[in-house]
């Protein structure tokens, strides 16, 4: 919460929830990205929210962009980043959206299967691509496993097919999980990446580039090591499997970036007991799972909840959205503290909330409107 959301907040009148974003924290944090990993190209990922000021001011700073869509790529464009600035990370896509990002001066594409070397070999010939690898994503409050990333010992047959349908090998990816707490986490998936990298040079093949993807965290209720702890142990990782032949490292950071710019208001609609025996209130939000806060699934993310009551008697409650769908309930396996005296009507402030919450975010479910966002 910063001094110009405070100030803001204080003069929007009640329209239901929203998030507000403080520009200026999301420059600070791509500052202190640059300075914690110098070396190290940021590729803003574009998914985590793709406002279009937040996109403008990382352009005039100079950030690459992460896309998984056209329609990110033309809000990149629009935002003034050339084209060869644009990773088109997402590894399932059309091969239509292959030939539209072609198009549009888009040159480097994320695969991790040979029917993806092939779309891209047809749709955009001549391309550079990045074969991203399997992570386990251990350590990480969000992990992104199974459903991305090859084997990383299927790599190098990947790689070759690229090169023998005319594209251009260019590097690995992978993805340590997002919210990712062991600093560590990055060197098991480097030894691998080293070791596909000596494969490919074994056939002819040579890398250029390692995607260390995203994971790094915003700030919850859990303390998350410092950002520079990341860079001093990434940097020893490359150092440990590729000696002096680092090669070229690019970074994705989302969550990193804009999820401690911001922070959602909303209201408290509801506060019930199912049975006068029961100790645990339930404490229903105007916003829930399909308004935004998705990444409540499993109860992965806890959000820093603050309340006007918040040096009144604190006990634990459960926590759930407005919407119809027995799902939207936030945090019931782990209840959460909230004052006693909280009452209906209160105003509740959800903290470090500005990745991954408009973007998730349902177009009517119920007739709720997608969560309104403010940039400030």
């Amino acid at each position: 919460m910063t001094a110009r959301i405070r100030e803001f907040l204080k003069s929007r009148a009640a329209q239901g929830p929203c998030l507000v974003v403080d520009i200026d924290v999301v420059r600070e944090n791509y500052l202190a990205f640059a300075k914690a990993l110098p070396d190290t190209r940021v590729f803003y990922a574009v998914k985590a929210n793709p406002a279009p000021e937040i996109l403008k001011l990382l352009a005039e700073l100079g950030s690459s962009f992460d896309v998984a869509s056209v329609t990110e790529t033309e809000s990149v464009l629009a935002a003034g980043c050339p084209a060869e600035r644009i990773s088109y990370g997402n590894t399932i896509k059309k091969e239509s959206e292959i030939a539209t990002a072609h198009r549009l001066g888009v040159t480097m594409f994320a695969v991790d299967c040979e029917a993806e070397v092939e779309k891209v070999a047809r749709a955009a010939p001549g391309s550079r691509v990045i074969c991203r690898i399997h992570c386990d994503g251990s350590g990480s409050e969000w992990p992104l496993s199974r459903k991305f990333g090859c084997e990383p010992d299927y790599a190098a047959d990947i790689l070759e097919l690229a090169h023998r349908r005319g594209l251009v090998p260019h590097g690995i990816s992978f993805h340590v999980g997002s919210q990712q707490h062991n600093i560590e986490a990055w060197d098991r998936a480097l030894a691998s990446t080293a070791a596909i990298f000596r494969a490919c040079a074994e056939r002819g093949i040579t890398l250029n580039m390692v995607n260390l993807g995203g994971g790094f965290p915003a700030k919850y209720l859990r303390k998350t090591p410092k950002l520079e702890s990341y860079g001093k142990a990434i940097f020893r990782a490359l150092r440990r499997h590729f000696g002096n032949a680092i090669p070229e490292t690019i970074i994705e950071p989302g969550r990193g970036l804009v999820g401690n710019a911001g922070v959602i208001e909303a209201e408290v609609v509801l506060i019930a007991k199912r049975s006068p025996e029961d100790d645990v209130r339930w404490v229903y939000l105007d916003i829930g799972k399909f308004h935004g806060l998705a990444e409540t699934i499993d109860e992965s993310i806890r959000y820093p909840i603050r309340t006007p009551r918040d040096r009144d008697t604190m006990a634990p409650c459960i926590i759930a959205g407005p919407t119809c769908d027995s799902v939207d309930v936030l945090y019931e396996k782990n209840p959460y503290p909230l004052p006693i005296s909280l009452a209906i009507g209160d105003k509740v402030l959800i903290e470090a909330t500005g990745a991954y919450t408009t973007t998730y975010s349902s177009v009517g479910f119920n007739g709720y409107p997608p969560l309104r966002q403010y940039v400030i």
